[in-house]
C-alpha cells in the first residue's frame, strides 16, 4: 500500500529538552525559521512540555512572546505543543476555567495542534483540554503514554484510544517517552489501533535504547501515518531518530516523505553549530542505553535528572537511583513515567537511595498521588505504603478536577498589576513562585538569563569563535562589579575551576558541589547533633516554615516544607517539645545535616 509518511520535527522543543535540559533560546531558533518553514513538515513541535518552565525559570524569556515570534516566523507551518491534560504545563491539576483559558490563549497566539496526554493515562483528565481545543477550532491529538507492565496491554491501549475518539480527538499519538517500544510491539499496537479506529496514528519514540528508527519503520509498515523526528544535530540518544535519516530511509519507497534532503541537511548544519553553544547543559547520557528497558526513565527526564543530581553533588549515585525507580513505580501501581509522574517516581527513588532507607521521607507529591489527586493508578498500589503516606485520609474516586473550585479570578487578584495581559496571569498560574519573580524582574528591568560558558579546550581556555569572554555585572550591597568569564575547566567530578576577570583583574575561582561543603565559618548553620535538632537529608530550598519559636509540637508534626528537584517534602519533628529556635526562612537554601529548627523540652 502506498502512503506518503508525514513528519513532525521536534527540534524546537523535545529534541533540546531531551539532550540540553531545554535550554535553547529563542534567539537561536529564529534565524533558521525561514528554512524550516520551507520544508513542508506536517508540523513543528515548538512549545509546551518543559519549555515554558525553562523560559521563565532559567532563560528569563517570556514563553508567550516566544510563541508569537515563532508564529510570525513560520507562517506556512503548523505549530504543535505538548500539554499535560489537566496539568497543562505545571505539576498539579488546575481548575477547568484555567485549563480552558490557557488553551484558548495558546490557540490565539499561534498553536495549531495540541498533543494532549495524561501521565496516568486516566482519560478523565483529558476531557476539559480536548473540549477546549475543539472549541478553539484547532487540532486535538489524543495520546497513549506507552509503557510496559502487567496492566499495560494492547487491549487496554485500544480501549483508551476508543474513549478518546468518543471525546472528539482528531488524531492519535503513541507517546513512547522512554524508548520502551520494540519494533514488533510497535507494529502490533499500530495494527490493533488502525483496525479499531479510523484516526491517523502518530509514532513518537525516543531513541534511548537505539530502537526508535526500527520501531518507526515497523509502525509505518503496519499503517502509521506520521512519525516524530529531530534534526540530526539534536537527534538520537535520549532524543528522536534523525529527520534526515528517516527521510533518506523512506526515499524512493511507497512511504516517501517528499521532503528535500538537501534543505534538511542545511538545517542540521545550522543546529550543529548552535548545539555547541549549550555544551554546559549536555546530558551525560547521550549514547545508546538499553537499561531504559528496565528502569523506564524517559529521555527528557534522564538529562534533567542527571543535571539535578549533578547540582546536588550526587551524580555518582545515578545507577542506584535508576535501579530504585522501577521498584517505586511498582509500589505506585505502575504509572507511565512521563511528566509529572516521572518526576514523582524519580525524586522519591532518589530520596530512598540518599536516605539509605526506603520511604523514610515521602514527598508531598507521592502522598497526593496515593490519595488519588492525580487520577486513578493503572494498577494496584502498595497498601502499606499508602497507609504510611496518608493514614486514614479519604481516597479520591472522582475526576480530581471535580474537587477544584474555579481559580482564575483569584489568580488575577493575587498577581494584580504585575500582570499586564491574560497571558501573564496564566504564567503566574502555571508557576506561582517563579512566575511572580519573573514578572517582578521584568517590571524592574532586571531579568538576567543564565550565563552561557565559553567552550573550553583541554586546558580550560576558550577556543574557536567562543574566544570573546561572557560578560555580566554583579551588584553586591550597592557596589557593581563587571565579571568576564574567560575560561572554564573540563567537566569532571568534584572541584571545577573558572577563570574570571573582575573589573579587569584576572582571578581563578574554584567551585565545589553544593552539598560537599559543611559550614563552619561565620553565618554557617551548625551541624545537627542533639535529638531535637531538625535537619534535612537533601539539599534544597525552604518553601514554607510552619512553626514559630515557642510553639509546642508533637513528634511527626510537619515543621517545614522543602523543595528539591521540583518536588516538595515535609520535614517533621523528630520528637515532641517546644520550638526553641527557627534558623531558616522561606527561600533559604539548605544543606544536609544543618540545624534548621531546634526543639527542646
Amino acid at each position: 500500500m502506498s502512503k506518503q509518511i508525514q513528519i513532525t520535527d521536534t527540534i524546537l522543543r523535545d529534541a533540546h529538552q531531551s539532550l540540553l535540559a531545554t535550554r535553547m533560546r529563542t534567539e537561536d531558533m529564529l534565524p533558521i525559521c525561514a528554512k524550516l518553514d520551507k520544508v513542508g513538515y506536517w508540523s513543528l513541535e515548538a512549545w509546551g512540555g518543559a519549555t515554558f518552565d525553562a523560559c521563565v525559570r532559567f532563560l528569563k524569556e517570556d514563553p508567550w512572546e516566544r510563541l508569537c515570534l515563532l508564529r510570525k516566523a513560520l507562517p506556512n507551518t503548523r505549530l504543535q505543543m505538548l500539554v499535560r491534560g489537566q496539568n497543562l504545563l505545571g505539576y498539579r491539576h488546575y481548575s477547568d476555567d484555567v485549563v480552558e483559558a490557557f488553551i484558548a490563549r495558546a490557540a490565539e497566539n499561534g498553536i495549531d495542534v495540541f498533543r494532549i496526554f495524561d501521565a496516568m493515562n486516566d482519560v478523565r483528565n483529558l476531557e476539559t483540554a480536548i473540549r477546549a481545543v475543539k472549541k478553539s477550532g484547532k487540532h486535538a491529538q489524543g495520546t497513549l503514554c506507552y509503557t510496559t507492565s502487567p496492566v499495560h496491554t494492547i487491549a487496554a491501549f485500544v480501549e483508551q484510544a476508543k474513549t478518546m475518539a468518543a471525546m472528539g480527538i482528531d488524531s492519535l499519538a503513541i507517546k513512547d517517552m522512554a524508548g520502551l517500544l520494540t519494533p514488533y510491539a510497535a507494529g502490533e499496537l499500530v495494527r490493533a489501533l488502525k483496525e479499531a479506529l479510523s484516526l491517523e496514528v502518530v509514532i513518537h519514540s525516543h531513541d534511548t535504547a537505539g530502537l526508535a528508527s526500527l520501531c518507526q519503520l515497523k509502525a509505518i509498515e503496519s499503517g502509521a501515518d506520521r512519525i516524530d523526528t529531530a534534526s540530526s544535530a539534536m537527534a538520537w540518544g535520549t532524543s528522536h531518530p534523525g529527520t534526515e535519516s528517516m527521510v533518506a530511509a523512506l526515499r524512493g519507497t511507497p512511504y516517501d516523505t517528499g521532503l528535500d534532503l538537501a534543505l534538511l541537511q542545511d538545517i542540521g548544519l545550522y543546529f550543529h553549530a548552535v548545539r555547541k553553544k549549550y555544551h554546559q547543559f549536555e546530558s551525560e547520557f547521550t549514547g545508546v542505553d538499553t537499561r531504559v528497558q528496565v528502569n523506564q526513565v524517559p529521555g527528557g527526564m534522564i538529562s534533567n535528572l542527571a543535571n539535578q543530581l549533578k547540582e546536588q553533588g550526587a551524580l555518582d549515585r545515578m545507577a542506584e537511583v535508576l535501579a530504585e525507580i522501577p521498584r517505586v513505580r511498582e509500589d505506585l501501581g505502575f504509572p507511565p513515567l512521563v511528566t509529572p509522574t516521572s518526576q514523582i517516581v524519580g525524586t522519591q527513588a532518589f530520596f530512598n537511595v540518599l536516605a539509605g532507607e526506603r520511604y523514610k521521607t515521602i514527598t508531598n507529591e507521592v502522598k497526593l498521588y496515593l490519595q488519588g489527586r492525580y487520577g486513578k493508578a493503572p494498577g494496584v498500589v502498595n497498601e502499606a505504603l499508602r497507609r504510611q503516606a496518608i493514614g486514614n485520609e479519604e481516597l479520591i474516586e472522582v475526576r480530581p478536577a471535580d474537587l477544584l473550585k474555579p481559580e482564575l479570578e483569584r489568580l488575577r487578584a493575587e498577581i494584580g498589576p504585575l500582570a499586564t495581559s491574560e497571558e501573564d496571569v496564566l504564567t503566574y498560574a502555571m508557576f506561582p513562585d517563579i512566575g511572580r519573580k519573573f514578572l517582578e524582574e521584568r517590571q524592574a528591568g532586571t531579568l538576567q538569563p543564565e550565563v552561557l560558558l565559553p567552550i573550553p579546550d583541554a586546558s580550560g581556555q576558550p577556543v574557536g569563535g567562543q574566544g570573546v569572554p561572557t560578560e555580566f555585572v554583579v551588584d553586591v550591597h550597592g557596589e557593581s562589579y563587571r565579571v568576564d568569564i574567560t575560561g572554564v575547566s573540563v567537566k569532571g567530578e568534584g572541584k571545577r575551576h573558572f577563570y574570571l576577570a573582575i573589573d579587569g583583574m584576572p582571578e581563578e575561582v574554584v567551585f565545589e558541589p553544593l552539598n560537599s561543603y559543611v559550614g563552619g565559618g561565620e553565618g554557617q548553620r551548625r551541624q545537627a547533633s542533639a535529638p531535637g535538632d531538625v535537619s534535612t537529608n537533601m539539599p534544597g530550598n525552604i518553601v514554607d516554615v510552619l512553626v514559630s519559636e515557642g510553639d509546642s509540637v508533637k513528634a511527626g508534626q510537619p515543621l517545614l516544607v522543602t523543595e528539591a528537584m521540583k518536588m516538595e517534602t515535609e520535614v517533621q519533628a523528630p520528637l515532641s517539645g517546644v520550638v526553641k529556635a527557627v534558623y531558616v526562612a522561606r527561600g533559604d537554601r539548605v544543606n544536609p545535616g544543618e540545624v534548621l529548627i531546634e526543639i527542646g523540652s
